[in-house]
């Protein structure tokens, strides 16, 4: 997957959202009055300042822009944003195996300049095929073999961000102990898992770090998986979009944090998972000696 290719719409919505949001809280306007003056609905306006919504129309982005009392130099960027919003991005082909929460997750993804995550099972963007393959098909029990396929393409797909040449994502990866003996698949299959995650782990911009058993009941284990991302910043130091907090919740809705303050206590929770987890180094060697005895 080219640079290119790899861009997201996500975050052109989201940027255009929160600046319609604020330039309206500016004026003390409630959403419900504020979609009423451009004949839009509420629910439409709330999509809309959400980033959840795929295409905003240009006119509805320039009557609110009017009626917000923008100015025609801000009101331009705010078009320019809508007009990013349209683009196609790589990930919509598979938009029919997924729900549009997931969809806006891979966008956030797509676009992260930092990813920390903690999981108990290896994460998507370091799973091999295989390893992927049985985890999704064990999950999507009723899925026929040509979506688990899709399913694995897209997985295999979203993983480019981690290798491309220019602006790898980076990659904070803390991952449970138990991870290394839950068998998914089959032994060979952990055995390549296992050496692959060893491997990619000497990128520069991959770290990855087990959490053993023997650090016991840690405070960051309590909350479950979770993935902070974070967008970077702009030439001028600035945020290009505040970092998110993701939670995935098998068998409900997907959530999404992304008030400060919640942001600001996952990354505690991340920070008390790190504290108690192996180094690097030993990491390694521990992966390695679990994938010598799956090969046994």
């Amino acid at each position: 997957m080219s640079d290119t290719a790899s861009q997201s719409s996500t975050l052109p919505r989201r940027q255009l959202g929160r600046f319609l949001r604020e330039a309206r809280e500016a004026l003390g306007l409630t959403q419900k009055v504020a979609a009423e003056m451009v004949e839009l609905s509420e629910p439409g306006l709330q999509r809309i300042e959400a980033g959840r919504v795929k295409k905003v129309r240009i006119r509805d982005v320039r009557a609110l822009c009017e009626i917000y009392e923008i100015s025609p130099e801000n009101t331009q960027r705010a078009v320019e944003l809508a007009e990013q919003a349209k683009v196609t991005s790589w990930y919509h082909a598979f938009g029919g195996l997924f729900s549009d929460s997931f969809n806006m997750y891979v966008g956030l993804e797509t676009s992260a300049r930092q990813l920390v995550t903690y999981h108990e099972h290896v994460p998507g963007l370091l799973q091999t095929a295989d390893y992927a393959r049985s985890l999704i098909g064990a999950f999507f029990r009723d899925d026929s073999r040509e979506d688990i396929e899709r399913r694995v393409e897209l997985r295999m797909k979203r993983q480019a961000i981690v290798t491309r040449k220019s602006r790898p994502l980076k990659l904070d990866v803390l991952l449970h102990e138990s991870a290394l003996y839950r068998v998914i698949g089959d032994r060979r299959i952990m055995a390549a898992q296992l050496r692959h995650l060893a491997e990619i782990s000497k990128l520069t911009n991959v770290t990855v770090r087990i959490h053993p058993f023997s650090a016991g009941c840690t405070w960051g284990l309590l909350h479950g998986p979770f993935v902070i991302l974070d967008f970077g910043v702009d030439a001028r130091g600035k945020p290009i979009e505040p970092p998110v907090v993701y939670h995935e919740i098998q068998m409900s809705s997907d959530v999404y944090l992304e008030k400060p303050a919640d942001v600001r206590r996952y990354h505690e929770l991340a920070a008390a998972l790190r504290a108690s987890a192996l180094d690097e180094d030993t990491t390694r060697d521990l992966l390695r000696r679990a994938t010598r005895s799956y090969e046994r």
